[in-house]
């Protein structure tokens, strides 16, 4: 016989309760469980990991509290879409935004090029004069599918050394941030339908509805970058929490 060691605690079983939920929610974060799949039905689950109806109607909503299913009266529960939003007046790192749904994060550089700016890149940026940019492509993927295309233009003569970066380690926003201080920001916020580079890089049907975020920063006056951030529509929101710039006129906010 061993003798118990009291340094060595003995691992906990795992309730059947835990069994189930990590087996659902490994299904739906793998991708093997795509948004709209059909969970299985409460009795179908039942009968699969012989447990009561009520430990899995617990499991199911425990899943819907954590935005993973949606639970539908006399229909059945589904994958839900990944939802996300974003501050207005901040600028979120997008990993951030993708571990906020329990999603794993991932980036992939498509493009990246050195250039003369052209005439729309000095529109973007604000520049009066030819300048070298670097225009980079980014795509972020949350869990199996895409989440968010990065269409980038850095002001090398704002941050010269951003041209030896080659991107593969550290995706170029949250380089920016690390490495840039900004003081002032510009959100442009509108909606467009996808043309065939968008639909192909994000994985939707070309004319799909995508909201877009344009974002110029500078430092110090100085313009650094300017990016368009392009998300699919039905899947993403923007949110903004703001306060009175006075204070309460006569009757607001006061008790009798």
């Amino acid at each position: 016989m061993t003798a118990h060691d009291p340094a060595r605690p003995e691992a906990r079983p795992i309730s059947l309760h835990q069994q189930i939920l990590s087996e659902i929610q490994g299904h739906i974060l793998s991708g093997r469980w795509p948004p709209g799949h059909r969970i299985p039905f409460e009795h179908e689950l039942t009968a699969q990991f012989g447990c009561s109806r009520m430990t899995v109607n617990k499991v199911l909503t425990q899943l819907a509290a954590a935005g993973l299913i949606e639970r539908r009266r006399k229909v059945g529960s589904f994958v839900r879409q990944p939802h996300s939003q974003s501050a207005v007046l901040e600028i979120p790192e997008i990993r951030t935004e993708v571990e906020a749904l329990g999603l794993p994060y991932r980036f992939a550089l498509l493009a990246r090029r050195r250039r003369r700016s052209t005439q729309a890149d000095r529109a973007a940026l604000g520049l009066d004069a030819p300048a070298p940019v670097l225009a980079l492509t980014v795509r972020h993927d949350a869990g199996p599918r895409p989440f968010c295309l990065e269409e980038r233009l850095v002001h090398l003569a704002a941050v010269p050394e951003a041209e030896a970066q080659d991107f593969a380690d550290e995706p170029p926003g949250t380089w920016l941030v690390r490495h840039v201080p900004w003081t002032a920001a510009e959100h442009r916020i509108r909606a467009r339908a996808a043309d065939a580079d968008i639909a192909a890089a994000m994985a939707c049907a070309p004319g799909a509805a995508c909201l877009v975020v344009e974002r110029r920063t500078w430092s110090a006056g100085r313009p650094v970058t300017v990016v368009r951030l392009t998300y699919p529509g039905e899947a993403h929101e923007l949110v903004a929490r703001f306060a009175p710039s006075h204070g309460p006129g006569p009757g607001v906010g006061r008790e009798a």
